[in-house]
């Protein structure tokens, strides 16, 4: 499975969001050795190691493709869905969504909670997973159009404006 990404890879984590492997180290944990990658996740500050035996378990994947950011792209213009229920519940669905890893899922979550960010009334927690969601989806899209996470993030907002204006 290392085979899949090389040094200098820029990789996906679904709890972290996008990450650079860095290096494929052999670790002793608990007297057996066991071969580990580095990813490093530089806008978090923050360095991974992740067991090779346990990649599929981590669900790390390489960056989504070209297509696979069109169609992401396609759920930010579309309607926003309205859901009904408690917050809690919402919450952990947004959540699910946004520990998936998939794009589409990401652009999901920042569609449907992007409307109501600026309310004044919005909970901290709302905002919370807004911004998470947020980030990863411009870091995974910036990495894939090499661009610096300002235009991704100028992007973002011109397909989200666009779509409130309809």
């Amino acid at each position: 499975m290392m085979n899949a990404f090389s040094l200098n890879d820029h990789v996906v984590y679904p709890t972290h969001g996008v990450g650079v492997v860095t290096s494929k180290i052999a670790q002793v944990v608990g007297g057996i050795s066991v071969d580990v990658l580095v990813i490093s996740f530089p806008q978090d500050k923050m360095t991974v190691h992740v067991p090779v035996k346990n990649i599929i378990a981590a669900g790390l994947r390489k960056l989504s493709t070209k297509k696979e950011l069109q169609e992401a792209l396609a759920v930010l213009k579309t309607r926003p869905t309205n859901h009904r229920g408690m917050w809690s519940r919402r919450a952990q669905l947004f959540e699910s969504l946004i520990n998936s890893g998939n794009l589409s899922s990401l652009a999901t979550v920042v569609r449907d909670l992007h409307r109501n960010i600026e309310n004044p009334d919005c909970s901290y927690s709302e905002r919370q997973i807004y911004d998470s969601a947020f980030k990863r989806f411009i870091d995974e899209l910036s990495a894939i159009e090499s661009l610096n996470r300002d235009q991704a993030k100028l992007l973002v907002f011109d397909i989200l404006k666009i779509k409130q204006a309809a």
